[in-house]
């Protein structure tokens, strides 16, 4: 787990800005554990950034098959509006 840096620098947003990395480190952990996910808890972080306000499935997001390819124009999103 690493903060590179603090948004606020007073003692309390120092604290809640650990607490809320830590509640989103064992967040992630638990969907790993539940969804017995064999990528890295930093490879989930960072597609769940990406994909933060998408609406998709959290298991759809953390396909492998989603993903896979680098190609941007492999991965279409479904047209909402049609």
């Amino acid at each position: 787990m690493r903060i590179k840096a603090f948004y606020g620098t007073s003692e309390n947003a120092v604290k809640t800005q650990i607490w809320i990395a830590i509640t989103v480190y064992v967040l992630v952990a638990i969907i790993k554990k539940r969804l017995n996910l064999e990528m890295s808890l930093y490879t989930i972080l960072q597609i769940l950034s990406v994909t933060l306000f998408e609406k998709i499935p959290i298991l759809q997001a953390l396909s492998t098959t989603a993903y896979t390819n680098q190609n941007a124009d492999s991965y279409k999103q479904p047209n909402l509006f049609e």
